[in-house]
């Protein structure tokens, strides 16, 4: 697909219909099956269409793919190449992918039935983006001089880290890769990457693209395959040294258990959230506040990490409130994401969309109030679509309020103070980020520094820059993505300490 003309619209079902499609693990710069020749189906959440088998990687693939990445890593093909030469090669990654802008916004949608306007418009752009960006850094990032005394000169230089493996979620899977992939490249490291089972189509296209822009071959290796298989053997590798990784709190854990296990790899988890918006009766602005929560919850179907899925609002406002915002959730009802045009699409699968129905019920059980939505619809498509739900008169107790859910269900928490906001806010396991709604500017500032969150946005919401770290506190995980802080991640730092004589 080549079409990305602005006045002619793409038929995106007519495309869907001509895709010829490559599940088959790419590795060492070449597309093989499984050595054991197994796959698994991979079906579409927009309307359980069969896309194509996808090779199921078990250890011994997760072995050959090390192995490769470890040799490309010792021979220093990518790693011996100067920063400006990584550079170009970088950036001529971004312009593959920009060029293929259309073919892996359908992949995208197809994989885990995101809208497509927004695969193109959002994850194929935010994913260039990203690999550029690091490119374009890494020849202006220096090393350091210690200040010892005259005896002596300490040189402090940054080298790549080795074989990096990469694991990432199925909820943006193209931009959740490039997370990992910008600064780890960048640094000279060579990649291992399973995507997640559900959605590894562009995962294998973005490999295919970095060898055609001249990452060398074995430096970006892709291993499909399922968590409990490839994901394990690639985190329990002995020859791998740091784990990249993003997913729920349950797997993070498992990711350090097996770091322990091995060699004491690193492992830098990106995990859940259970995000506050936080909104008192001093902002004047309701209907903002009120579009920027629908907007922010329901875009993707609730299926963010980072989603405000917890509304904290003050009891003085909150009728108005919760007004406003039931008035919002019907315009983001789902639709067919390959018509351009709706604002939801399908849950990755049928098992996301259970669980999300069980946490409605469980809402329901436990005694709030299900203001709008709560119900599957289109069944008949054969896709797995939910409306964008609302629950009022929620406690900070129940199950709705506690866990992350995944999916387009948001919570109203109602306040009566500052001192109370804030304990309700922090009443969680997660921190990864929040939101506070005031036009007094010191309460604005007071409430910011005390929300235990790694990004902390005032009178907006999920507004943000590749130039920003992203990340959180407590069990939403460590280390950060994006910006210039995630290149520590995927790099060792020496001292080299030499002795002056006089």
């Amino acid at each position: 697909m080549s079409s990305n003309r602005k006045h002619e619209p793409i038929d995106w079902h007519g495309a869907a219909a001509k895709l010829s499609l490559d599940g088959r693990m790419f590795v060492g710069g070449e597309r093989h099956p499984a050595l054991g020749e197994e796959t698994f189906d991979k079906r579409s959440p927009i309307d359980g269409r069969e896309l194509c088998p996808v090779a199921r990687c078990r250890e011994a693939d997760i072995d050959r793919a090390v192995a490769s990445a470890r040799q490309a890593f010792d021979d220093r093909r990518w790693a011996g190449k100067s920063p400006a030469a990584r550079k170009k090669v970088l950036q001529k990654f971004a312009e593959q992918i920009t060029a293929a802008g259309s073919e892996l916004a359908l992949l995208e949608t197809l994989d885990m039935g995101k809208p497509v306007q927004y695969s193109l418009a959002v994850d194929v752009a935010a994913t260039a983006r990203c690999i550029a960006w690091y490119g374009e850094a890494i020849d202006k990032v220096y090393d350091e001089i210690a200040p010892t005394a005259a005896s002596a000169l300490a040189l402090i230089t940054r080298e790549p880290m080795g074989v990096i493996g990469v694991v990432v979620p199925w909820n943006y899977p193209m931009i959740m890769a490039a997370w990992k992939l910008g600064p780890a490249l960048a640094a000279g490291n060579s990649v291992v990457l399973k995507p997640s089972e559900k959605s590894p189509l562009t995962a294998l296209r973005l490999a295919e693209l970095a060898l055609a822009a001249g990452i060398p071959p074995g430096v970006f290796n892709v291993v499909p395959g399922y968590g409990h298989e490839a994901g394990e053997a690639l985190a329990l590798h002995m020859d791998v040294d740091a784990i990249g990784f993003t997913g729920s709190t349950r797997v993070g854990r498992k990711m350090l258990d097996y770091a322990g296990r091995s060699n004491l790899k690193r492992v830098y988890n990106e995990l859940g959230g259970k995000s506050a918006f936080v909104v008192f009766p001093d902002f004047a602005d309701l209907d903002r506040a009120a579009k920027t929560i629908a907007g922010s919850m329901f875009f993707n179907q609730g299926e963010s990490c980072n989603a405000p899925s917890r509304l904290l609002v003050h009891r003085d406002i909150a009728d108005a409130f919760v007004e406003r915002l039931a008035a919002e959730a019907p315009a983001y009802r789902p639709g067919d994401p390959l018509g351009g045009k709706a604002p939801m699409g399908a849950m990755v699968d049928e098992g996301q969309l259970d669980t999300v129905l069980g946490y409605i019920e469980a809402g329901k059980s436990e005694g709030a109030r299900l203001v709008t939505g709560g119900n599957r619809v289109d069944a008949d498509s054969g896709g797995f679509y939910i409306e964008p739900t609302v629950f009022d008169g929620v406690d900070n107790r129940m199950k709705i309020a506690r866990e992350e859910i995944f999916g387009p269900v948001l919570s109203v928490l109602r306040f009566d103070s500052e001192e109370e906001a804030l304990a309700i806010a922090n009443d969680t396991s997660y921190g990864l980020q929040a939101s506070v709604w005031s036009d007094n500017i010191n309460r604005a500032h007071r409430v910011a520094r005390a929300l235990r969150a790694g990004t902390v946005h005032v009178n907006c919401y999920d507004e943000d820059d590749i130039s920003v770290p992203f990340g959180g506190y407590k069990q939403s995980g460590n280390g950060r993505d994006k910006s210039l802080h995630a290149l520590e991640k995927y790099s060792e730092l020496k001292t080299t300490w030499i002795r002056i004589d006089s």
